[in-house]
């Protein structure tokens, strides 16, 4: 099915930062997904190979974008600073991916690491998945993805558990860190 053909029918949420605009993704992300996706170093600890072929974004978006989460827990990161060069540029995504197990999940384009730009879209959205009723986010994250696991223990993500592996990939077999976040209590 092709992006453009989805209907999207769910109440759509657009959340604002100082530096970013998140929105539900759209088709006219795919150019700028695409740039990420086929980055080695951000695909270095996802669950999947880095994308050699446009197809293989299309097809990961076309599912984000038919996903119940789209918009609503997940988001696209786009910036949204006038005194940028690159504004309007979908520069990652950050929400709950999975509503089922309610998993956390963020990627982020590799040119605007180490910026605060994660920190920024999380301290956004979190607020926002607690109001949409969510009680408790999960991660999965390699070990060796160090700088997610700051980013989320910054946020209070407790560890649970480990696991080897998990999952294989490009790297071969993956460990898991397993990572909670209750909501807080009023």
């Amino acid at each position: 099915m092709a992006i453009s053909d989805l209907s999207n029918k769910r109440a759509l949420h657009t959340l604002q930062t100082e530096r970013l605009f998140l929105r539900a993704a759209q088709a006219s992300d795919l150019d700028d997904l695409f740039e990420i996706f086929n980055d080695e170093d951000v695909m270095r600890y996802w669950s999947c190979p880095l994308h050699t072929d446009k197809e293989e974004t299309n097809s990961y978006l076309t599912s984000m974008i038919a996903s119940p989460t789209n918009g609503t827990l997940d988001f696209s990161l786009v910036l949204s600073s006038p005194r940028s060069s690159a504004n309007g540029k979908v520069i990652g995504k950050v929400g709950i991916w999975n509503a089922e197990n309610q998993e956390i999940g963020f990627m982020l384009n590799r040119s605007y690491w180490g910026k605060g730009y994660m920190a920024e879209a999380l301290a956004t959205v979190l607020p926002h998945i607690w109001k949409q009723g969510v009680r408790r986010i999960v991660a999965d994250v390699d070990p060796r993805n160090e700088a997610s696991l700051r980013l989320l223990k910054r946020f209070g993500f407790q560890e649970t558990g480990r696991a080897e592996r998990t999952f294989e990939t490009h790297l071969g077999w993956c460990d898991s860190v397993y990572l909670v976040l209750e909501k807080p209590k009023p």
